[in-house]
């Protein structure tokens, strides 16, 4: 059984709680994008001022991708950290995570680059990793357009993001470009099986995310029963995962994504892949995207921010 939740994340909790779940697991997506969206709308919290924030459209598989540049007061050109939301594939976008890249882009001294890829069910897998790809491959190839270092290049995302991270460095090592220093996957999705200690602890609600949350979207995400074998679905069903770039992988303690986070970890440790895996205790998923209410994602966006400075010093 995890540890007792810490004072913040239980006072955050318990008002998220009085609304009822954050995911609205019996309604439509669209259902849920417009509430996800009042959420967004009614936070309290400011933006993080930014050096420089730029809105492009960039070439994608099926039309255009809009991405968002964010350019921290830093001499360039710096490193890039390619960004992909959270939202379990169908919820999310350049808005949702606009605070956590700014914290991100400023605490790293990096260029963040946040990847607006397409969502199900209107576009269900492959078309997220497929569009996350091909921007990952257009940055590398245009970076010094915008101030930064196509040698000096990370990925990373949470949850579903982390998922599409994880997914992008088994494409540019299977594909042979480009070339990637770090995958950063906050709590990631890593095993479309969910048949995990964790899932079954946190299968209801009242820790913002439940397995049951988890079930409904990779129900709306897989088009085929089968995609979930895909390892650009359930990285962790890879069979081979040697090769690819070094991990940071952060885990919560009352997460129901907690221990396939950690059997990926493991699994990477096995194939050769230097990785760090850190467990937040008392702590639900989403907690980095909660800095500026929960002490712990400060802490995770610093150690994220430090293995960037260090990834991208090597």
């Amino acid at each position: 059984m995890a540890t007792a939740l810490d004072a913040q994340t239980k006072a955050f909790l318990d008002g998220a709680n009085a609304a009822g779940p954050l995911f609205l697991r019996a309604e439509t997506p669209e259902q849920a994008r417009a509430k996800m969206q009042a959420l967004l709308e009614a936070s309290p919290a400011p933006p993080q001022k930014i050096y420089r924030v730029e809105d492009r459209h960039i070439p994608g598989p099926a039309g255009q991708i809009p991405i968002r540049i964010y350019t921290p007061e830093a001499r360039l050109p710096v490193g890039v950290l390619i960004y992909f939301h959270g939202g379990g594939w169908v919820l999310g976008g350049l808005e949702s995570h606009d605070n956590l890249c700014r914290a991100l882009a400023n605490a790293a001294g990096c260029l963040v680059v946040s990847v607006d890829y397409r969502l199900a069910p209107e576009h269900p897998f492959p078309a997220a990793p497929n569009d996350c790809y091909a921007a990952t491959k257009w940055i590398a190839a245009n970076a010094a357009s915008f101030g930064g270092d196509p040698a000096r290049l990370a990925v990373g995302g949470d949850s579903a993001g982390g998922n599409l991270a994880a997914a992008v460095s088994i494409m540019a090592r299977d594909g042979g470009s480009p070339a990637l220093k770090l995958q950063v996957l906050f709590y990631p999705v890593t095993d479309a099986s969910m048949d995990f200690p964790s899932m079954r602890e946190f299968a209801d609600d009242g820790y913002l995310l439940s397995g049951a949350d988890m079930k409904w979207f990779w129900g709306h995400y897989l088009d085929e029963t089968g995609d979930g074998a895909n390892p650009l679905a359930s990285p962790l069903r890879a069979k081979n995962l040697s090769g690819l770039p070094p991990a940071l992988i952060q885990t919560a303690s009352h997460d129901p994504l907690r221990d396939e986070g950690e059997a990926f970890a493991d699994a990477l440790k096995r194939a050769g892949v230097k990785v760090t895996c850190t467990r937040y205790e008392g702590v639900t998923h989403g907690f980095v995207s909660f800095f500026d209410l929960v002490d712990k994602g400060k802490e995770g966006i610093r150690q994220a921010a430090d293995a960037l400075r260090d990834a991208f010093r090597k």
